[in-house]
């Protein structure tokens, strides 16, 4: 899959990748009204990643289901679509509208973004509000339901088994990790807003370790993500547990990575005589 925030809705891509061989599209996060996000400098790079603090950026949910929907009507692959609120009603009511949606296959739920100042993150540290969250989002569709966690908690493992109580049908993980990186010339942060997310091959072995953890606690599939460049990280993702994939740092590297990624897997497999994706997952030899 492409992870959200890293690949829009597809248009951007066209030109590079054939959408139809893509496990499945993640859109970018979507609100129920229009944000600005946050001011510049919103990125800067930094050593094996980068930094982000966009601030959910995006036109609200009636225009994503306007332009954005109405353009992937054009093509076969499976979407799912990121939503992010300040409040439990506001995932509610984004969740009641997508449902509506024929051309929405899944609906991802932000509870990790540590870029805005209300919503998202704050559920996601909180078993009890994360909890509240999905099932809210839950009884008000019939598509399934992933929650992707933050890694900015003490203990990953708790807050998986409560979104899972609370009927997710999947769990992806994890989103980025909180940095910061300083301009030593004029002494200030290189983001607007002092902080941001990492992401990228710096966050991989925590992403690594994460899923595995959060694969041995629950008994939903979790997605990994986290510094997936190649296939090899990708299969290392697996490996540790992970039934699927998403990239995300890597579309800006390289605008097919998950197309040469998802063609990589498949000579693993062939040169090491597995029949499918699901003969590897888990199968970390630990002693």
């Amino acid at each position: 899959m492409v992870a959200s925030g890293t690949f829009g809705s597809g248009q951007d891509y066209i030109d590079f990748v054939t959408l139809e061989e893509i496990g499945a599209i993640v859109t970018k996060s979507v609100t129920l009204k229009p944000r600005a996000g946050n001011p510049p400098p919103r990125i800067c790079e930094t050593p094996s990643g980068m930094l982000n603090t966009i601030g959910l950026e995006n036109p609200g949910i009636e225009k994503f289901i306007q332009n954005d929907l109405e353009f992937l009507k054009k093509f076969k692959t499976p979407v799912i679509v990121n939503i992010a609120g300040e409040t439990l009603d506001e995932y509610i009511e984004l969740a009641k509208l997508l449902d509506k949606q024929d051309r929405v296959d899944g609906i991802e739920i932000n509870v990790s973004c540590p870029n805005v100042h209300k919503g998202c993150i704050s559920f996601g540290i909180d078993p009890l509000a994360t909890m509240e969250v999905v099932r809210a989002v839950k009884k008000q569709t019939k598509k399934p339901v992933i929650t992707k966690l933050t890694p900015n908690v003490t203990d990953i493992k708790v807050i998986a088994k409560a979104a899972e109580e609370a009927g997710s049908d999947a769990i992806s993980a994890i989103n980025t990790m909180i940095g910061m990186a300083i301009d030593i010339n004029s002494r200030r942060p290189r983001l607007s807003m002092g902080s941001g997310g990492l992401s990228g091959p710096a966050i991989k072995p925590i992403a690594v370790r994460m899923v595995n953890e959060i694969s041995k606690a629950v008994k939903i599939p979790v997605i990994g993500i986290g510094g997936i460049m190649n296939s090899d990280d990708a299969i290392e993702f697996i490996l540790a547990g992970a039934s699927a994939v998403q990239v995300g740092t890597g579309n800006f590297v390289n605008p097919r990575a998950s197309t040469d990624i998802a063609e990589g897997i498949k000579k693993y497999l062939t040169a090491n005589k597995f029949a499918t994706v699901k003969d590897i997952v888990g199968k970390v030899i630990t002693s």
